[in-house]
């Protein structure tokens, strides 16, 4: 009864309080006005999460899956020799022996729960309470749903120590979602991923990525896999993140022969990112403004077969109007490598998106001060 009590009261003050979704992911609506409910348990959420119904689900407290489904004792390996705290790969598939056939072999024992995710289906929000509302343990998954907020929740401790240990947010395609105000921590491969089927109308807003972790694959206290963006034909907006502590994949677009990716990223806050913030592979298109770059070893590769447009002064960012219709805006980057990408393939491939042409993008040396203030949990609602 108290249970009941608690949450009548919560869903009193303002649980469908998610804002206005922007960039591609405009007109996301998730669970529209569906009546907001808080799930009783664990095995409730996964339910309501992977149904056919409308649902507005509010999380109040932790959702802890860690020992939902036990332990699991295999072989993984030893990727890297560095030191301290390398992480070990768990042998998924014999990724060990067809990747790193070189690698000693070990015996690992991991949580079952993360190595496999909570279904999302078609016309969710999900969506915290203050800054109480979280997923321990186990990570969210889209596999081909449509109208999708989660917003203002906290996903961590996946298996950190282990590469295929789980993702935190993965999209196997899905179009219109709105990932947004949430915090993501410890988990053993990617915050968000996406591939292989395409992910369009995405836009990953006010989240933050806090990359220090006790074990890396760069032994450097810092996490490796941050984002990466490989669908078949994904179309993001990547704006208002704070990305701090991580070592590479800030993010990773395309590697692969015959997709595309489409992603405007404006207004991120980069902190201490001691290896690279953007890494293009072939297929991707990149336009990069309004960014703040601050202790940054390589805030973009070189050499890479993706085309990237980084606007980091204003001749540069005057050459926009050519192609979308306006200026860029240049990014800051304060003890920082280089990142002299401007190919014009970066830009020209937005002239017809009006989620890029129509953006709202504020100078960079407004984005430090903003993004501290807005991002994560805690923010909304």
């Amino acid at each position: 009864m108290l249970y009941s009590l608690v949450s009548a009261l919560l869903l009193s003050k303002g649980a469908l309080a998610v804002g206005t979704p922007f960039g591609y992911a405009a007109g996301t609506t998730g669970g529209g006005s569906a009546t907001a409910a808080v799930p009783s348990s664990t095995a409730e959420l996964v339910s309501w999460l992977g149904d056919s119904t409308s649902r507005v689900i509010l999380l109040d407290k932790t959702y802890d899956f860690t020992d939902s489904e036990g332990s699991v004792t295999a072989k993984a390996c030893k990727p890297w020799t560095c030191s301290p705290n390398p992480q070990l790969a768990i042998d998924a598939n014999e990724w060990c022996e067809h990747y790193e056939p070189n690698a000693s072999m070990t015996t690992v024992t991991y949580k079952k729960a993360g190595t496999s995710a909570i279904k999302v289906a078609s016309n969710k929000t999900l969506l915290g309470k203050g800054t109480a509302g979280a997923i321990k343990g186990k990570g969210l998954r889209i596999a081909g749903g449509s109208n999708i907020i989660i917003q203002n929740i906290r996903i961590s401790d996946i298996n950190a120590q282990f590469v295929w240990g789980g993702d935190a947010i993965s999209i196997d395609g899905g179009s219109k979602i709105w990932i947004d105000h949430n915090y993501f921590k410890n988990v053993g491969r990617q915050f968000i991923v996406t591939g292989y089927g395409a992910a369009q109308s995405v836009t990953i807003s006010d989240n933050v990525f806090d990359g220090a972790s006790t074990y890396s694959a760069t032994c450097n206290a810092r996490h490796y896999w941050t984002l990466l963006f490989t669908g078949a034909s994904d179309t993001i907006t990547l704006a208002r993140n704070y990305l701090y502590q991580t070592s590479g994949r800030g993010p990773k677009l395309g590697g692969t022969s015959g997709y595309s990716q489409s992603v405007h990223i404006y207004n991120n806050y980069f902190v201490d990112i001691a290896g690279h913030a953007l890494d293009a592979g072939v297929g991707s298109k990149a336009l990069v403004e309004g960014n703040y770059f601050n202790k940054v070893t390589e805030p973009s590769t070189s050499g890479t077969q993706g085309s990237v447009f980084a606007a980091n002064d204003a001749t540069t960012a005057a050459k926009c109007s050519s192609y979308i219709g306006r200026k860029c805006v240049a990014n800051t980057l304060l003890s920082c490598g280089t990142a002299n990408r401007q190919e014009t393939g970066g830009v020209s491939a937005f002239k017809s998106a009006s989620a890029v042409t129509g953006a709202t993008v504020m100078e960079a040396s407004l984005v430090g001060a903003y993004v501290q203030a807005h991002a994560g949990t805690g923010k909304v609602n």
